[in-house]
This record gives structure tokens, C-alpha cells and sequence, in this order.
């Protein structure tokens, strides 16, 4: 299963439009400390995430305290950076991937990119842009990591598959 990594994230809506992703990906999503937001049952409720529940969410106090707990992702982490010397079409994912990305203000800490730095991998973009907005760089990256492994169990067609008036129109 696919695991998406957010450090530090600080907007609730990036993390929110993360989260739906995940629960239309199977993926899982792990938070590391500290969060610009409250993620309580009490939240979620008030906040109107009525997919919450389809999402396996892990929370962690700090970046050390996940690696702790975590030792498995060494073996198969990516680390999403504008400051990455190569684009993510070089990654080379599987289904059991970790894929970081760092708080918005600021990405991923200089330390953790070094500790890494083959595994740092970016989405090209014009030299005047800054960065892609956080949820849309998880999403890129998910379904990039997904069709690299097949979309494994994700249902590949829609409604309109076996319709023939869709047939004869392509």
C-alpha cells in the first residue's frame, strides 16, 4: 500500500485534499508534528470530511520519532523537493512506496534532503513558478507512483465503459 508522508503540514485544506485522495487511492497517510491544524474526531466531523473514515491516518510527534517507528520505509522512500536535481518520472516507484512532502512555507527539512539525496525528486516547472500547491504535488506524485505499479486495486474504467453510444463516439 502506497504511503504518503506530510512533514509539518500547516494548511488543514491541503491536508484535507490530501487526505481524499488517499481515500481514493487506498493510500495511507501519515502526519508528523507538529500540524497547523486540529485532526480530532471532533474536527473532522465540523469540518465535513465525510470520507475520513476511508483513510488509514497515522500521526507521529516529530520526524525522528517516524523514522523510529517507521524503519521500513528506508528501503523504498521518495522525498518530493523543488530543490531535487532530477524529476520524479526518474523515480522509480513500487506499491509499498513512501512519499514525502514537506510544509508548505518551507518543504522538506535541509537535513532529511541531505540524508537523502538520491531519493529527491521534483515536478518540473517554469523557473518563475516557486512550487505546485501541496495537495496538487501529492496527487501528481500518488498517480504517477499508482499507474508505475499497475493501479493496484483501483477500478480502471467508469460507468461509460460498456455503453455503446460511448463506443461509437471514440
Amino acid at each position: 500500500m502506497l504511503n504518503l508522508v506530510l512533514v509539518e503540514p500547516e494548511i488543514p485544506q491541503n491536508c484535507g485534499n490530501i487526505a481524499r485522495t488517499c481515500a481514493a487511492t487506498g493510500s495511507r497517510l501519515h502526519l508528523v508534528r507538529p500540524l497547523g491544524f486540529d485532526i480530532s474526531d471532533r474536527a473532522v466531523r465540523r469540518a465535513g470530511l465525510d470520507y475520513w473514515h476511508l483513510v488509514e491516518v497515522f500521526d507521529y510527534d516529530s520526524l525522528d520519532a517516524f523514522f523510529r517507528q517507521r524503519p521500513e520505509c528506508l528501503g523504498d522512500l521518495w522525498l518530493s523537493t523543488t530543490k531535487a536535481p532530477r524529476p520524479y518520472t526518474e523515480a522509480r516507484f513500487t506499491p509499498s512506496s513512501w512519499i514525502f512532502f514537506g510544509k508548505e512555507t518551507a518543504g522538506l527539512p535541509e537535513a532529511l534532503r541531505l540524508r537523502f539525496p538520491d531519493r529527491c525528486v521534483r515536478l518540473p516547472m517554469r523557473p518563475e513558478a516557486r512550487s505546485l500547491n501541496l495537495s496538487n504535488a501529492a496527487a501528481i506524485l500518488t498517480y504517477e507512483a499508482l499507474r508505475q505499479t499497475g493501479f493496484p486495486g483501483l477500478r480502471g474504467t467508469g460507468e461509460m465503459a460498456g455503453s455503446a453510444s460511448y463506443t461509437r463516439e471514440r
